[in-house]
């Protein structure tokens, strides 16, 4: 990517909206009811229960349909994993679970031409790594992003060159075409935050961005992301009340309010 390009697909709506409300509880970016801690609840309950909506391995909208689901029936992805010790081919059904949201992900981090490759090395080396997965754990979208987080970690600069470019961008940069009807007063909202978020997003060392990343855009909750990350929980809290308050000075938004 040079320099001077800005990237066609910028940070969308949605990813905007996430990262705000996750540093702050500026109710103009309303997505989840209020009264939930961003990537889970106050009590520490597990997203998916509660106010917020969706099964708990529900994938997100991928930039393209790697995966064709799960019904509620079938085994858990541990099952899966378990099962798939003996006979390999099981293993399909944890792609076939979240392919789509590990992809939406690495694209939304790298940009498109980057998460076809990341996504299947990173479901290549779950498959080799598979042994090793605590089957006490039903859902295995932790790990997974985990692994993922690394393999993005190899394009460090490539994240940190599109964020920059992002930053330039103009400020409908991401809202063309199919998304121009779309458009309302929070999308405008979080349309002009963007080159803003982008630049602070930037900033923010490695460690950081990945914790923040994983709450606000995959949703998983803080005791996921410790699992993601290998680190313990008081260090996720940590680490990311010092990421809100960096991201909330950048981005002149609130002091936080939940």
């Amino acid at each position: 990517m040079k320099g001077a390009t800005a990237p066609t697909e910028g940070i969308p709506y949605e990813r905007t909206n996430r990262v705000v409300r996750t540093v702050s509880g500026d109710t103009r970016f309303p997505t989840v009811a209020p009264g939930r801690e961003p990537g889970g609840s106050r009590d520490g309950t597990a997203p998916g229960s509660g106010t917020r909506s969706g099964a708990r391995g529900a994938r997100a909208v991928g930039t393209r349909p790697y995966g064709t689901g799960s019904s509620d029936a079938e085994p858990s992805d541990a099952g899966l994993i378990e099962a798939s010790l003996t006979v390999p081919e099981r293993f399909a059904g944890v792609f076939d679970r979240h392919a789509d949201e590990i992809h939406a992900y690495a694209g939304r981090r790298l940009g498109p031409e980057h998460a076809d490759d990341v996504t299947a090395e990173t479901f290549l080396v779950a498959f080799r790594k598979r042994h090793r997965y605590d089957t006490s754990r039903p859902d295995a979208r932790p790990w997974l992003y985990g692994i993922a987080g690394n393999l993005i970690s190899g394009h460090r600069r490539s994240e940190v060159r599109r964020l920059r470019a992002l930053a330039r961008a103009p400020r409908d940069a991401g809202e063309r075409g199919a998304h121009e009807e779309e458009r309302g007063a929070e999308r405008a909202s979080a349309a002009a935050l963007r080159p803003a978020l982008a630049a602070a997003l930037a900033g923010l060392s490695a460690a950081e961005r990945d914790l923040l990343l994983l709450v606000a855009w995959a949703d998983l909750s803080y005791e996921e992301a410790a699992e993601a990350l290998k680190i313990p929980i008081g260090t996720v809290r940590s680490r990311l009340h010092r990421v809100r308050g960096k991201l909330r000075r950048h981005l002149d938004l609130p002091e936080e309010n939940v």
